[in-house]
């Protein structure tokens, strides 16, 4: 933050400090390598360094780290992407070791509110355009389609196994695929667990382009540059106009289908 707005911020009734990357990038680095360059903030998903396991503390964690990226004026431009060849090389088995089924009613709260407002919080409260580059295959990709703007590798594919594991698809993925594939298509998708190819998708409109990792992620770093190339009010107003379906569908959908989610697994 410049001195200029930071003496104005004083004088307007002493302004409480936004969050600073430096600040909050050394809390989130087990979960997140967080890296900003000229305004475009880069986050990288990990697991030591390696690609991301999900894990119930790594959706704490996006819950938590997306609410301080919206509150820190310094980000104009999100790209989210994971590492190595894989978006989420997998699952932590030991993070969901316990059967939901013996949850206390207090863990059920924190899960729900972790999984609602992950989406909420990148929909809503980041208020700057996004890029997901998805860098290849792996679960949770309703993060990465509800993004501005999408690109992923050909090794990329497009699916919802919630109920072929026994799961309402409810925590984010059906509600992507039925907003850009529609409905009828996403109920096939979540009903057999078929999955979309790159070329599929991106014929579907679900992402915009297709490339090798090295490549989506120079191209990203493009589009930003390209992005912050115009008036900042210009930026944030197009985003919000672009995030208004998303807010919508995300307001209208998310909290009952992942409440019934939740209800599915703790039978």
């Amino acid at each position: 933050m410049s001195l200029e707005i930071e003496r104005r911020n004083q004088a307007l009734g002493n302004f409480v400090a936004s969050p600073s990357l430096q600040e909050y990038a050394p809390r989130f680095a087990g979960h997140f390598m967080l890296a900003r360059d000229g305004g475009v903030l880069t986050v990288r998903m990990h697991t030591r360094h390696g690609p991301a396991l999900w894990s119930r503390g790594l959706l704490n964690a996006w819950n938590l780290l997306l609410r301080d990226i919206a509150a820190d004026r310094d980000n104009e431009v999100v790209i989210i992407t994971g590492t190595g060849d894989r978006w989420i090389g997998g699952i932590d088995q030991a993070s969901f070791a316990e059967p939901p089924s013996t949850w206390h009613s207090d863990l059920l709260a924190e899960q729900l509110n972790d999984g609602i407002k992950l989406l909420e919080r990148l929909v809503v409260d980041v208020d700057v355009p996004t890029i997901a580059v998805i860098n290849g295959p792996g679960p949770r990709l309703e993060i990465a389609l509800m993004c501005d703007l999408t690109l992923c590798t050909p090794q990329t594919v497009f699916a919802d196994g919630n109920f072929g594991a026994g799961s309402v698809p409810g925590d984010g993925m059906y509600l992507a695929l039925s907003e850009l594939a529609g409905p009828k298509r996403a109920a096939y998708l979540a009903y057999t667990g078929t999955g979309l190819t790159a070329d599929e998708a991106r014929d579907l409109g679900l992402v915009n382009e297709i490339g090798p990792s090295e490549q989506i992620h120079a191209r990203a770093q493009e589009l930003a540059r390209d992005i912050m190339a115009r008036p900042r009010i210009t930026r944030r107003l197009t985003h919000s106009l672009v995030s208004r379906n998303w807010q919508r569908r995300v307001v209208n959908d998310l909290r009952a289908a992942y409440t019934a989610q939740l209800l599915s697994i703790t039978r």
